[in-house]
């Protein structure tokens, strides 16, 4: 089987595993680097090797607007195209068309909105998104999603979710149409041999902060298809924290145990810890280099601001102990002088620190769940990551 999912460790709903792709296993609980653009930013896929990065996800919606998904198909598909060799999720652009609220209205046919670039009209329906998603090439696919609001009413809840299980339906009857097509790289398809023969396709449970949503989203998700994998989505869009751990507390108990569960953007380090103790398998966020080129590194101890005036003689590394090439190689006070002096060095050396930090936590993750410690090393980990308050504030 070119996918497959294996549990080899649990510790209550945690769990340690191997999601299995044909561009390589990936070792779970795992923080997939968000290079939205074909690109994580300021960050060569080199960089990500050598921090131990798995898989990484690029975004449908950016790509198809630019350069278009065609041309990255001419091209040879996402891996070849970013020089990336190892596994590829693409999100399907759900979340990126809620958030142009005011540039898009959705119809049960799909959603029609402004490209963000040039203003120009757009129209996005569950068939197009899994076909663009073809074009890109990546090892997993998402369906097309209605998102909203995390602190939406249940009926808006409701009617959003209900609609995201009719458009997965289409979504994977469009999936499974184009598979049966002529094969990738045959002469009769017309694309290049370099894209992927084999891609897979994820669902998204949403239900906004309603169990009763959420468990019937899984039901008739579970009900629909044998899927290879399930997204959550429609968190971290404004709910409070502790509605979101109790959502995941709702889906774990209810998804089957033998898939891999993705989190869909939520990347902040006490998320990832909180989520892997609540069954989650695989996590994206843009917020580690996006807060990094803002001057933001993430800690043990909370994030600290690197442009603050008392780092400006400072010689330890960003983080004691940690092993990324910036804090191997530079103190505070030359990355704050960085930051200061306007240099784009400074962006780039957070940007790794931030997306290693996460990576290397899910490493960690992955280390105590096999030694049978993981419950003491996440209430631990926890505790000194909300100990230290100050150092989130400056």
């Amino acid at each position: 089987m070119p996918f497959s999912f294996t549990v080899d460790t649990t510790a209550g709903a945690a769990r340690a595993g191997v999601f299995v792709t044909p561009h390589g296993a990936v070792s779970t609980p795992a923080f997939m680097a968000v290079g939205t653009l074909a690109t994580v930013k300021a960050l060569d896929p080199l960089d990500l090797t050598a921090m131990g990065a798995q898989m990484i996800l690029a975004n449908a919606y950016h790509l198809h607007l630019r350069p278009g998904d065609d041309v990255v198909r001419e091209l040879g598909g996402l891996h070849q195209f970013m020089g990336w060799g190892g596994p590829i999720l693409t999100d399907s652009g759900g979340f990126q068309v809620f958030s142009l609220e005011g540039l898009r209205t959705v119809t049960e046919e799909g959603v029609e909105f402004r490209s963000h670039i040039d203003g120009s009209r757009r129209h996005f329906t569950p068939e197009s998104v899994i076909q663009i998603q073809r074009n890109l090439g990546a090892d997993v696919i998402m369906q097309f999603d209605h998102v909203v609001p995390g602190q939406s009413d249940a009926g808006v809840a409701r009617e959003a979710m209900e609609r995201s299980v009719r458009w997965a339906a289409r979504c994977l009857e469009e999936f499974h149409r184009l598979t049966r097509e002529p094969g990738v790289g045959s002469r009769e398809s017309g694309l290049p041999a370099t894209l992927p023969a084999v891609q897979t396709l994820f669902p998204i449970v949403q239900g906004g902060i309603h169990a009763g949503l959420r468990e019937a989203s899984v039901r008739a998700l579970v009900g629909m298809h044998d899927w290879p994998g399930y997204g959550i989505g429609g968190l971290s869009v404004g709910e409070a924290k502790a509605d979101m751990y109790g959502m995941l507390d709702v889906v774990d108990a209810a998804l089957p145990a033998d898939r891999p569960r993705y989190l869909m953007g939520v990347g902040f380090p006490e998320d990832l810890v909180e989520g892997v103790r609540r069954g989650v398998d695989l996590f994206d966020c843009v917020a580690p280099t996006r807060m990094g080129r803002n001057g933001t590194a993430f800690t043990d101890e909370g994030r600290i601001n690197i442009k603050r005036a008392d780092f400006r003689t400072d010689p330890r590394p960003i983080m004691e102990g940690c092993g990324c090439s910036a804090c191997r190689r530079f103190s505070r006070g030359y990355v704050r002088h960085l930051f200061v002096s306007d240099e784009i060095l400074g962006l780039r050396l957070l940007s790794l620190h931030n997306v290693h930090f996460l990576v290397s936590l899910m490493r960690d993750a992955r280390a105590a769940l096999a030694a049978g410690t993981f419950d003491a090393w996440s209430l631990d980990w926890l505790a000194r990551h909300h100990s230290k308050p100050e150092a989130q504030a400056r």
